[in-house]
């Protein structure tokens, strides 16, 4: 018998959630030889090693999945079954991510990768939605994929069952969020609703960034605690926060774990969530991010049942779905 609400992912990565398994299927139903001799040689190419330094190191075990997506059966398979992993894990609703631009090796174009998408999407029953990435990078190099995938969410976006949101992801230690205006100005000025990842591997200067272009939610924002005129921005419009307890210990966006700030914030009154980030890289599941704030937090019912309605509450997606999802808690 379950003793907490059913979880809810907002911020988890379809291409970090590739697991040996899936991998597997991927590549059987491509004929696409795997460079592992066996299991654990699989999984150690798909997720993080021990010695992780920084988030570029991270990023580095995006190679093989996304190798195993660039046909339109690897994206519709892949986000059909990450669905139903998730639905394993007593999910109620998620939101995957993708950036679209990375899945074009073999000539689709990204409506062509999003269309796929939205077929695997539609094969599962869990109540599941899309967010289409920019990526971060040097400006002329990024800039128009980045304002494609702009355009694409514009053309397909929706309340519920498809595309309802856009994300700038990538190496923001590298890329500050600045550099990236454009792209979420253009998308505030067609209504699309979109979260940045910020304050993870930058400072809260990128949350700040992040905020004054119109982001409704924060990815990771770990690091706006240094900075208390951040927080109070966070608190005044009840941005949420989409925490990824794991994730932020392996990439040291958090260097000292004993402090970690989901409490500090949620007493602040910022509307925190919990996710995993990347459920095969970081070897996790949101089942198993809530047990790591149990033990080592001491994480009660009660947080754990305002974590949820934070949850719902942030989730992108129509009045009915959230209605439903807060007949749970």
């Amino acid at each position: 018998m379950r003793h907490h609400p059913p979880y809810i992912e907002l911020h988890c990565h379809l291409d970090g959630s590739i697991t040996p398994e899936i991998a597997k299927k991927l590549a059987a139903l491509q004929q696409i030889p795997l460079p592992a001799r066996n299991d654990r040689e699989l999984e150690n190419l798909l997720s993080l090693p021990p010695d992780c330094e920084n988030l570029n190191d991270f990023l580095r075990c995006f190679s093989l999945p996304l190798s195993l997506m660039q046909t339109r059966e690897g994206i519709r398979e892949a986000v059909f079954l990450v669905q139903e992993n998730l639905r394993s894990q007593e999910v109620a609703y998620g939101e995957l991510r993708f950036a679209p631009q990375l899945h074009r090796d073999q000539g689709l174009t990204q409506a062509q990768v999003l269309e796929a998408a939205l077929e695997g999407l539609h094969r599962s029953p869990l109540l599941c939605n899309l967010i289409l990435c920019c990526m971060r990078g040097e400006k002329d190099q990024v800039r128009e994929a980045n304002l494609e995938t702009v355009e694409l969410a514009r053309r397909y976006l929706t309340s519920h069952g498809g595309v309802v949101a856009l994300d700038l992801a990538g190496a923001e230690g590298l890329y500050p969020t600045r550099n990236f205006q454009e792209e979420f100005r253009l998308a505030a000025s067609y209504g699309i609703p979109f979260t940045i990842h910020a304050g993870e591997a930058d400072g809260p200067d990128s949350v700040r960034c992040a905020i004054e272009l119109g982001a409704r939610r924060i990815g990771h924002g770990v690091r706006a605690v240094l900075d208390p005129e951040v927080l109070e921005l966070l608190k005044e419009h009840r941005i949420p926060l989409e925490l990824c307890p794991t994730s932020n210990r392996q990439t040291r966006a958090v260097t000292d774990m004993a402090k970690y700030p989901l409490r500090q914030l949620l007493e602040l009154g910022i509307p925190v969530t919990v996710n995993t980030d990347d459920m095969a890289i970081c070897r996790t599941t949101v089942a198993q991010e809530f047990s790591y704030l149990r033990d080592h937090y001491g994480l009660t019912p009660q947080e754990e049942a305002v974590l949820y309605r934070n949850a719902v509450e942030a989730a992108f997606t129509d009045g009915q779905t959230k209605q439903e999802l807060m007949a749970y808690s």
